[in-house]
């Protein structure tokens, strides 16, 4: 399996973890501390410089008020058009 951390899914995840970060009116560090993080690793997460697992997804999700189902939906739909 190729790497995952530049591909074109891991944009979209990345993408709409920021743009409903920012639509909820939310700063990289307010997430971060409910996280019980520090804001360096939202940094990390929206830029790509790291992969988020799912535990962490699924909490910054309830955080941000992101839909995971949705967003799975939009992952399939870049697969469609550029397959894996």
């Amino acid at each position: 399996m190729a790497k995952t951390l530049h591909s074109k899914r891991q944009e979209v995840l990345v993408a709409a973890i920021a743009q409903q970060r920012r639509a909820k009116g939310l700063s990289q560090a307010q997430v971060a501390k409910a996280l019980g993080r520090h804001q360096p690793f939202i940094a990390n997460i929206e830029s790509g410089e790291r992969r988020v697992d799912l535990l962490e997804l699924l909490a910054l999700a309830d955080i941000i008020e992101l839909d995971v189902h949705a967003l799975i939906d939009r992952k399939r739909q870049v697969e469609a058009v550029q397959p894996v």
